[in-house]
């Protein structure tokens, strides 16, 4: 009961990081300092993209869900559970790379307007 629990519970926060790293830049425009945390973010979430590789919190949940008596699931998060819902055909290495460019391109616009706007706040 426990092990499905801490499942869950990484199932909840990994789904948390994700929409942190998509839309955390937005988080920034009002509240400068988020900046600090969400470029980090944003950058393993493209590169995780990029590379094909797993985030450390679909193995923890894993392991959790093994430990708990299920089956676990093999592969990522976004195919396991995002991909059934937005990608019904199957994450493919170019929707990957499409992932990660969505990531790059929605914050280097987030993070242009920032910039943009704490330039004209400076004092002349």
């Amino acid at each position: 009961m426990i092990y499905r629990f801490l499942a869950d519970s990484v199932l909840i926060v990994h789904l948390l990081f994700i929409g942190f790293v998509v839309f955390g830049g937005l988080f920034a425009l009002r509240f400068r300092w988020v900046a600090l945390v969400h470029i980090p973010a944003a950058c393993w979430g493209a590169y995780i993209e990029l590379a094909g590789g797993l985030c450390p919190l679909t193995t923890i949940e894993v392991g959790f869900r093994r430990m708990a008596g299920d089956a676990g699931y093999s592969g990522s998060f976004i195919d396991h559970y995002l991909l059934p819902i937005i990608y019904p055909a199957g994450l493919t290495r170019d929707i990957q790379l499409w992932l990660a460019g969505l990531v790059i391109l929605v914050n280097v616009a987030i993070y242009s307007r920032l910039i943009y706007r704490l330039r004209l706040s400076r004092p002349t």
